[in-house]
C-alpha cells in the first residue's frame, strides 16, 4: 500500500446552478471562513450545462469555479453523467435501465441509464471531452470526480437488451466456443445446454432457479461494465486535464462491482459516509444496537469502509460526502448527537483520508433532498454542524499528521465471494459481507487497527495475523501470500468451498495444500438461529456449521460439544469449522491475536481505537462516558482529555 499523503483538508458538496448568482461569492466567503478549502460541483448539472444536444452553456460554471478559486478554493469538477438530462433519453428511450422484474426503469430522478448501453458511453465520453476541453487546465481544478455513486439504487445490474448482447459477447470471449460454456456450466444437468452464444438470456424471471454459474457470470459480466464505463471516462481526463487526481465516490455496503477494479484506475477512492441513514439499512444491526447508536452510527461501519477504500486505490482515499444532519431517505432520519460531526470527521482523518467533504453546504428547497440537513439552512442561516466543521478545522492543523499505519492484522477481502453467497446462500442468514465485518468488529473490539486487502494483491508482508473468511475460491497468488507468511492465520467456514466455475472442487473443500491444510470438509449445514451448536470452552456456532476429515498434518484445536472438530490447526493456520457466535469469535480471535504477538485492550462498547503513525486515537460512540486512565496509565493527551465524554476524541503520542 502505498503511503497516502500527510495533509488533511475540508471540503463541501456545492450546487451554485440550484441557488441564484449573488450568492455565490458569499457563499465561498463562508466556506473559507469555516475552513473549507475543496468543493465539489457539477455531478447533477448536465441539463444546465446542455439544456439541447449541442447548446453547451459553461458560461456560468465558469464564473462560480472563479468565484471559488478568488477565495481559495480547489474544485473537484464531476463529470455529469449519473444524470441525464430528458432531451437525451427521448432520443434513445433504449438506454434506460431494465429491472429484474423485466419493466424498463424511467426518467425523474437519476442513475437512470444503462452500464451496458453504448450509444449512452459515447454521450458520456462527449460530455466529458467537452468539460474537459473547457476546464482541463483551470488552475483552480485539482480534481476530478467520475459520475456518482455507481452501484445506486440497484443500478447495477440491468436487464435490457443492451446488457443481453454484451453479455453473450463477453460469454463469447471468456468461453471461446459454446461447447466450452456448456461443458463448465454444467448444462447436462436439467437439459440446459445452450446451441449458440446468442441463444443465451440473461438470468431473471426464472420458473425455479438459474445455474449459479450463469448468475456468477452475469455479475461479473455487469461489473466489467462498470469498470469500462467508469474508463472511457478517465482515459479523456487523463488525455485533456493531465496531472489532475481522479477520483469516484462509492458507497457504503453496495456490493454489486468490484469496487478493486474500479479503483485501479483512479487516483483516489472516495465513499459517501452516512452513519445514520446506514445504522438501519446496511448495518444489519440489532434493534437494541440501533437504539443505542442512533444518534451516533454503528461503531465499526464506517471504519470498515474506511479500510476497505483506501485499499482500492493503494492507500489514497477521501470521503465526498459526511452526513452533517438528519437525511432525508431512511426509515428513521434523527439528527447527531452533539459532537459527532467532528468525530467521524477525525476518525476519517485517522484512517487516513486526505479530504473529508460535507453533503451539502446548503440545504436545498425544492425536489427529492429537501428534508437533508447541510451546513447551512435553506434560508442561508448556519445549521448545528457548522460549528462543529471549525472545531475540526482546528483540531486537524493542531496535531501534525503522518502516513497511515500499517497495520497488523489484515482482512483479505473478495468481491465475487459476496455475489456467490447471494446467489448460493444455502441459509437465508448467510452474508458474506456480515461474516467479515462481524470479524472486523471483533478486531476492532480488542483496540486493533486493521486493513483491508485484495484478495487477488494479497499484501501481507510485515503483518502478524491474516484473516480469510468465506472466500468463493482461491486464486494462486493469495495461497502463494498465505505459504510465504509467517503471522497466524484465520480461515473462516466456507473457504475454498468453489472453483471458479462455481463448482465443488474434485479434492473437495477447502481446496488447499496438505502442506497449508491437510483437512476435508466432507459436508455442511445451515442451521436455525435458535438451534446453535454449543463449542467445548464456551460460545457456539450459528448460521453454517461443517463437519471435516482431519489429516495426519492437521491437528483439532477445539470441538463441538458432540465430538465434532471446530477449530483444526496445522503450524500458524487455523481453520473455523462453522460461524463462531460472539463469545466464540472472541475467543477465538483474541487466542489467534494473542498467538500473533499483537498486543490488545479490552475496550468498552462504542469506545475504538486507531493508529497512525505516533498518534493513537481513542473515539467514542457510546453515550457514556469513559476514564482511560487505565487504558493508557502513563500517556498524556495532546487533543482532548483523558476522562473521555460522549462524542468525544482523544489523541495520545505513542511512540513504536
Amino acid at each position: 500500500m502505498n503511503e497516502a499523503a500527510t495533509s488533511r483538508s475540508i471540503g463541501v458538496c456545492y450546487y451554485p446552478e440550484q441557488w441564484p448568482q449573488n450568492t455565490w461569492e458569499p457563499d465561498a466567503a463562508r466556506m473559507a471562513e469555516l475552513g473549507i478549502s475543496v468543493v465539489r460541483v457539477g455531478e447533477f448539472a448536465w441539463s444546465q450545462l446542455e439544456p439541447a444536444r449541442g447548446d453547451f452553456r459553461f458560461d456560468w460554471l465558469e464564473r462560480s469555479i472563479d468565484i471559488l478559486a478568488a477565495a481559495g478554493h480547489s474544485v473537484v469538477m464531476c463529470t455529469p453523467t449519473t444524470a441525464p438530462p430528458k432531451w437525451l433519453v427521448d432520443e434513445m428511450p433504449d438506454m434506460l435501465p431494465v429491472g429484474a422484474d423485466g419493466r424498463q426503469r424511467q426518467f425523474g430522478s437519476r442513475r437512470h441509464y444503462c452500464f451496458s448501453h453504448q450509444g449512452y458511453r459515447r454521450e458520456c465520453a462527449r460530455i466529458t471531452r467537452a468539460l474537459a476541453e473547457k476546464f482541463g487546465s483551470h488552475q483552480a481544478v485539482t480534481t476530478w470526480q467520475t459520475d456518482n455513486e455507481y452501484g445506486c439504487h440497484e443500478t447495477t445490474l440491468s436487464y435490457s437488451t443492451a446488457a443481453r448482447d454484451g453479455f453473450r459477447q463477453w460469454l463469447a470471449a471468456r468461453y471461446g466456443t459454446v461447447e466450452e460454456l456448456n461443458e463448465r456450466w454444467g448444462n447436462r444437468f436439467w437439459s440446459m445446454e445452450y446451441p449458440s452464444f446468442d441463444a443465451v438470456e440473461l438470468p431473471h424471471n426464472p420458473v425455479a432457479q438459474f445455474s449459479p454459474i450463469h448468475v456468477l457470470d452475469f455479475r461479473r459480466y455487469s461489473s466489467d461494465q462498470v469498470v469500462a464505463f467508469n474508463r472511457i471516462q478517465v482515459d479523456i481526463l487523463r488525455e485533456l486535464s493531465p496531472g489532475r487526481d481522479i477520483v469516484h465516490n462509492f458507497m457504503g455496503r453496495i456490493l454489486s462491482f468490484d469496487h478493486f477494479d474500479v479503483g485501479g484506475d483512479l487516483d483516489i477512492s472516495s465513499w459517501d459516509a452516512y452513519p445514520l441513514g446506514k445504522l438501519i439499512d446496511r448495518t444489519r444491526s440489532t434493534q437494541e444496537r440501533q437504539r443505542r447508536f442512533m444518534r451516533a452510527g454503528e461503531p465499526d461501519f464506517q471504519a470498515f469502509h474506511h479500510d476497505l477504500y483506501r485499499a482500492t486505490s493503494k492507500g489514497r482515499w477521501w470521503i465526498m460526502e459526511q452526513q452533517p444532519g438528519p437525511v432525508n431517505w431512511a426509515p428513521f432520519n434523527p439528527a447527531p448527537r452533539d459532537g459527532m460531526v467532528r468525530l467521524w470527521g477525525l476518525e476519517a482523518f485517522a484512517h487516513g483520508a486526505e479530504t473529508v467533504s460535507y453533503f451539502r453546504w446548503r440545504q436545498a428547497r425544492h425536489a427529492q433532498e429537501q428534508m437533508h440537513a447541510g451546513l447551512m439552512r435553506p434560508d442561508g442561516v448556519e445549521a448545528p454542524a457548522a460549528d462543529e466543521v471549525r472545531e475540526l478545522k482546528s483540531a486537524i492543523d493542531a496535531l501534525g499528521w503522518q502516513p497511515t499505519t500499517k497495520a497488523d492484522v489484515a482482512i483479505i477481502f473478495d468481491y465475487p465471494s459476496q455475489w456467490a453467497w447471494e446467489i448460493q446462500p444455502h441459509g437465508t442468514d448467510f452474508d458474506y459481507f456480515d461474516l467479515n465485518f462481524t470479524i472486523y468488529r471483533a478486531l476492532r473490539g480488542l483496540g486493533l487497527s486493521v486493513d483491508i486487502v485484495s484478495s487477488r494483491d494479497p499484501d501481507l508482508a510485515g503483518r502478524k495475523l491474516a484473516v480469510v473468511a468465506g472466500l468463493f475460491c482461491w486464486n494462486e497468488a493469495l495461497v502463494d501470500a498465505l505459504r510465504d507468511f509467517d503471522g497466524q492465520v484465520l480461515i473462516g467456514p466456507r473457504s475454498g468451498s468453489k472453483t471458479q466455475d462455481f463448482a465443488i472442487p474434485e479434492a473437495m473443500p477447502p481446496d488447499l495444500p496438505e502442506d497449508l491444510l491437510d483437512i476435508t470438509v466432507t459436508r455442511v449445514e445451515s442451521i436455525r438461529g435458535d438451534c446453535p451448536i454449543p463449542v467445548e470452552g464456551g460460545g457456539s456456532f450459528r448460521t453454517w456449521h461443517e463437519f471435516v476429515e482431519v489429516g495426519e498434518k492437521a491437528n483439532i484445536t477445539a470441538k463441538t460439544a458432540d465430538g465434532n472438530p471446530a477449530v483444526v490447526s496445522q503450524a500458524n493456520v487455523s481453520y473455523w469449522c462453522g460461524w463462531p457466535d460472539e463469545e466464540l469469535r472472541d475467543r477465538l480471535i483474541n487466542q489467534a491475536a494473542n498467538e500473533a504477538g499483537i498486543a490488545t485492550h479490552t475496550l468498552p462498547d462504542g469506545v475504538r481505537l486507531r493508529r497512525c503513525g505516533d498518534h493513537l486515537f481513542v473515539f467514542n460512540y457510546a453515550d457514556e462516558e469513559f476514564d482511560l486512565g487505565d487504558l493508557l496509565p502513563d500517556a498524556e493527551p495532546i487533543l482532548g482529555e483523558t476522562m473521555l465524554k460522549p462524542s468525544g476524541v482523544t489523541v495520545f503520542n505513542i511512540k513504536p
